[in-house]
């Protein structure tokens, strides 16, 4: 197993450009895909989950250029959904990227010909029956292949109706994101309910705000993310030049490693003015007591007097995983809720935090959807194991700030989102 050691860290400072954002680059590579026209993305983002659904649309027959860098793409809209009857079943390999699985499962029930939807052993344990529950009700025909409620999945193509459709919000907003994004081409109108608390609602904005740049308009009837309604037979519009937004995921580490070790980090890519939900971490790093700053297109974090916080942390669940590690460099005990949904991400999350955050000598409590993290009077250098899981592997660089080495084991599950994530931290770092 690969290991890379990092050596104390006295403080960051420095300009970050980051990486365009995964959730985004798949949608718009998918719509583009499905649209009338010529799309040029910009911004596009080079990583595992994003070459997984490349791969799968030049399967489905889908022509498109890539730069020399990868990051942008020039898709040929077919202008209608896909049709490979003439190809017989097409298997579709989707490693671990649920961007790319269930958007791809709902979009695959539009048009003809039969597929297989497969990838790595954690897929397999990803929940994803909300959604086939919904599709059937819309007329589609998918079955489940080993577990039920689990890929791999088996589609044949059949057209969606549309008409009345519930479908539970309390386990992944991207459920909602895969019936959404294909519900326009379905033959008739479509009313979605949502079923429960819908979890991570930001997310559902990025979607809308994107098929409504493809040139589709949803009723989130009331703004109040419980009812959805979509006019049916519609064909989306290519967007012309699209730049995709630097991923605010990505900017927590950066960030919070600012709050946490001295100096100041500008982040450029996201601002005030992004669709992504997760820019709020700036806003629970700021009530720890970071130093924020913002601007149209950046956000710029310095150190502060972190002290801990209790919070909601359901709208950015992803981010919300460096407070965690950021409460190791807090006074108090700070407790993270309603984040069940980190139990069905790449690896159950809650699980991972706890055991990773004990290793360096913090007090953990790991709840059924919560976590509450004590730091510890000295950091303990311990090696981290990273669960095939990119998010965990890079907020626990962070533990390095502490005057304390750390080790990373397996480092290059960061490809999944962030290839060059350790040489970035490195160019910012003292």
């Amino acid at each position: 197993m690969e290991q890379l050691l990092l050596n104390p860290i006295k403080k960051v400072d420095g300009e970050i450009n980051l990486p365009g954002s995964k959730s985004l680059s798949n949608r718009a590579l998918l719509l583009a895909a499905l649209a009338k026209g010529t799309t040029t993305l910009t911004n596009l983002l080079d990583s595992d989950d994003i070459r997984h659904m490349l791969n799968a649309l030049k399967k489905l027959g889908v022509n498109y250029q890539l730069s020399a860098d990868k990051k942008q793409c020039v898709v040929e809209g077919l202008g209608h959904a896909f049709n490979t009857q003439a190809l017989g079943d097409l298997e579709l390999f989707l490693g671990n990227a649920g961007t790319a699985m269930r958007p791809l499962c709902a979009a695959l029930c539009l048009g003809q010909g039969e597929y297989t939807l497969t990838g790595e052993p954690r897929m397999f344990e990803r929940p994803i029956g909300s959604l086939v529950d919904s599709l059937q009700q819309a007329g589609a025909d998918v079955t489940y292949l080993q577990n039920e409620n689990y890929p791999p999945l088996k589609i044949k193509g059949t057209g969606l109706k549309g008409g009345k459709i519930t479908i539970d919000g309390s386990v992944s907003s991207q459920f909602l994101t895969a019936f959404l994004m294909a519900a326009p081409m379905a033959s008739e109108d479509t009313s979605i309910e949502i079923v429960g608390e819908l979890v991570s609602k930001p997310y559902i904005k990025i979607t809308l705000q994107i098929m409504q740049d493809f040139g589709v308009e949803v009723d989130n009837v009331g703004g109040e993310y419980q009812v959805f309604n979509i006019k049916g037979g519609q064909t989306y519009q290519a967007a012309g030049q699209y730049l995709v937004e630097g991923d605010a995921s990505s900017a927590s580490y950066f960030l919070a490693a600012a709050a946490i070790g001295g100096g100041s980090i500008k982040v450029t890519g996201i601002g005030k003015k992004s669709v992504q939900g997760d820019i709020q971490f700036a806003d629970a790093l700021e009530a720890m007591g970071a130093n924020i700053e913002w601007g149209d297109d950046y956000i710029k974090a310095s150190k502060g007097e972190l002290k801990a916080i209790d919070m909601d942390m359901n709208h950015i669940p992803d981010a919300a995983m460096t407070i965690a590690v950021a409460a190791l460099f807090a006074e108090g005990t700070t407790k993270i809720t309603n984040v069940y949904n980190w139990r069905v991400k790449e690896t159950d999350r809650l699980y991972a935090m706890a055991t990773e955050l004990r290793k360096v000598g913090a007090e953990v409590v790991e709840g059924h959807d919560f976590i509450e993290v004590t730091a510890p009077a000295q950091i303990k250098h311990a090696e981290i194991d990273t669960y095939d899981d990119h998010r965990i592997a890079m907020c626990f660089s962070l533990v390095a700030l502490s005057g304390t080495p750390v080790t990373i084991n397996d480092p290059k599950c960061t490809s999944k989102t962030f290839p060059d994530y350790f040489e970035k931290l490195a160019l910012v770092s003292l």
